[in-house]
């Protein structure tokens, strides 16, 4: 008997949530009220340095201010180092990670060709072992030559040859964080997330996720990566790209336009009503199969043009 579905939201709190934030947001959201499952927030804090100073307590806010309800406590990951650090010891002890010392203009002046997903694919300088004389400064998981393939969705099969579009990956950063790839993980494990619903800017990393996955024992979740809002110029909102914060005050319209963007027919006059009646209607109304394929869509730029299209 498969597991009762367990969804997440797992905002990063390097600043405000914006309107591609809230499309992953109420995907996730709906996806798992609608299965009759649970629907967690985790702060993915881990990246420290990337972290603005109260902008965690801010998305919380948001969140409820949209009318979204999460069960149970909110965790963050940076109270998790030390289960990630468990982790990272057994793979050591199984032979499955090992000591890299190469610098990023090392890695850039040996590797071959780009990796899937930006920067360099690793060339094994330290596979195996560190040159003489050198510490190591991160530590990579091992990966395989084999085709590594799963079923998305709404993306359909995706397939990487790990070695050669990524390589060995980095589990433990040079600078003593642990990587988003192991803190992911290991937490979805630890949770118990059966769905994940997020993103297609993720999709590229998920191979590998699944490749850690295998590594230690764990199921991998079933995935669904929703397509990404761009701006006019293409490029995906996020806070590099000077995505416009949602506003509380503009909430009901701002959820419809989320849901015409995931392909909901919801009515554009829907947006003059309470944020409760928004989702009463999204609850009612959503329809998995009407979201959209591709992985990213173009947007206009304020919540009241982008409800003048579905």
């Amino acid at each position: 008997m498969p597991a009762p579905y367990r969804g997440r939201f797992a905002p990063s709190p390097t600043g405000p949530l914006h309107f591609g934030s809230l499309v992953a947001a109420l995907g996730s959201c709906l996806d798992a009220r609608t299965r009759g499952g649970e629907w967690l927030v985790r702060m993915e804090d881990i990246d420290t340095p990337r972290n603005v100073p109260g902008a965690a307590d801010e998305i919380l806010r948001t969140l409820e201010a949209f009318g979204f309800a999460w069960d149970g406590e909110v965790v963050c990951q940076s109270s998790r180092r030390a289960a990630y650090g468990e982790v990272l010891e057994g793979l050591r002890a199984a032979g499955k990670v090992y000591g890299c010392a190469c610098s990023r203009r090392e890695i850039a002046d040996s590797a071959s060709h780009p990796a899937i997903d930006g920067g360099m694919v690793y060339p094994g300088i330290c596979r195996a072992g560190l040159p003489a004389g050198r510490m190591a400064r991160a530590w990579r998981l091992r990966v395989d030559a084999a085709e590594l393939a799963f079923e998305d969705r709404l993306q359909g099969r995706v397939a990487q040859v790990l070695a050669r579009d990524v390589g060995d990956f980095v589990l433990l950063r040079a600078d003593g964080l642990f990587a988003y790839q192991l803190a992911v993980v290991v937490d979805d494990a630890w949770q118990g997330i059966t769905d994940i619903v997020r993103g297609a800017d993720l999709l590229a990393s998920t191979p590998r996720q699944i490749w850690l996955q295998r590594c230690l024992g764990h199921a991998a979740p079933s995935y669904a990566h929703l397509p990404v809002a761009t701006n006019p110029a293409g490029e995906k909102l996020s806070k590099q790209t000077k995505a416009a914060p949602l506003k509380v005050a503009e909430a009901a319209g701002e959820l419809v336009a989320a849901l015409r963007f995931l392909g909901q027919p919801a009515p554009a006059e829907l947006a003059a009503a309470g944020v409760r009646d928004v989702w009463a209607w999204a609850l009612a109304n959503w329809s998995f199969a009407a979201v959209p394929r591709q992985r990213g869509i173009t947007i206009l730029e304020t919540a009241v043009d982008r409800l003048s299209s579905p």
